[in-house]
């Protein structure tokens, strides 16, 4: 019961990137900076587990970013060509790489910390990918000219990445798709069914981050304009509900999102954002466990897993770790009060 688990990233060591940024630029180069994934993606995860995390991941230790990360990797794909564009419906701007001609995965992308996470942990493991809608509004297209076509196109390519993972003995696949909190009406008409492309036929569990965005100034500026209730999640969790994903991450600590909205989420296994990545005060194991009941009044105790809101990236490392140390202690205390 209250298996705890994290949304997925956590801030790079400073000798492998630039600290508390996205798309930190890396320190090293060539072998140099092979070692320090690797080393890095280890450390992540003794961290994890040290913090008393019971799914871990590979903390994202890999990538500059987590969409531009697979990018990287995929034909079709020109980085040379680099445009500056609103994001999230112009929440904010980001340089992000074009679309010049057809996909194709040249090789696959997240083996190497795949296989460094699944040998050097016992652990239950997540694996992070991000999702073919969130993608799409984080390039530029050249090429297809179709937001859905594009969509399509990766989902395949991304399909194609979740089975060898799968394969590499990862517990746990998610897309993170925090998109869907934005363009609600384009999630059921064609975010959905990308994103079940990309989940097509994977033997291991499957789950969905969305969430209100790392813990940077324009996500926290646009929250601010959100009003006294927070319910994008009302627009959307009824086709999710409905969905072939197992699993649905969200944002709850420190959000003015209403806690009734999970029951929205009927059958599905509920990954509880209890500890909020946007503010730099560590959360009590009371206030953990407070959120924990809170939600079980609306999702069954067995289908509730204690998160964290969003990835932890930006964040500084040492109160990352403290933040991880309170969910570990909350859901305990959440697990003494539920009789488990």
């Amino acid at each position: 019961m209250f298996e705890t688990t994290i949304a997925g990233s956590l801030p790079k060591p400073a000798w492998l990137a630039k600290p508390q940024m996205l798309w930190a630029p890396w320190q090293l180069g060539g072998e140099a900076l092979v070692e320090a994934k690797r080393d890095a993606t280890l450390l992540m995860i003794k961290e994890q587990e040290d913090a008393g995390i019971d799914i871990v991941t590979d903390g994202e230790q890999a990538r500059q970013h987590f969409v531009h990360g697979f990018l990287e990797h995929i034909e079709g794909v020109d980085f040379s060509r680099r445009v500056t564009m609103g994001i999230r419906n112009n929440r904010y701007s980001a340089e992000v790489p074009t679309v010049t001609g057809p996909l194709r995965r040249k090789q696959s992308v997240h083996a190497f910390e795949a296989a460094i996470a699944r040998t050097h942990t016992r652990r239950q493991l997540k694996f992070t990918l991000p999702g073919p809608m969130t993608i799409v509004d984080t390039i530029a297209d050249a090429h297809y000219g179709d937001k859905v076509a594009l969509a399509m196109a990766f989902a395949t390519l991304l399909n194609d990445e979740a089975h060898e993972l799968a394969k590499a003995g990862i517990d746990v696949i998610q897309f993170d798709e925090p998109a869907f909190n934005v363009y609600m009406k384009e999630v059921t008409e064609w975010g959905i069914p990308a994103l079940h492309r990309a989940a097509e036929g994977l033997p291991c569990k499957t789950a969905v981050h969305i969430c209100y965005g790392y813990g940077i100034k324009a996500n926290i500026d646009w929250k601010a304009t959100l009003g006294a209730e927070w319910r994008q999640y009302e627009t959307i969790f009824p086709a999710l509900a409905t969905s072939r994903i197992d699993q649905v991450s969200v944002e709850c600590a420190g959000a003015r999102v209403p806690i009734d909205l999970l029951g929205l989420l009927k059958g599905k296994d509920v990954l509880l954002g209890v500890i909020d990545v946007a503010n730099e005060c560590v959360e009590t194991p009371e206030e953990v466990a407070a959120t924990i009941e809170q939600a079980s009044r609306f999702v069954a105790v067995e289908r509730l897993y204690p998160c964290t809101n969003c990835g932890m990236v930006p964040m500084d490392r040492s109160l990352a770790m403290s933040k991880l140390a309170a969910l570990s202690a909350g859901a305990t205390l959440a697990r003494g009060r539920f009789g488990s």
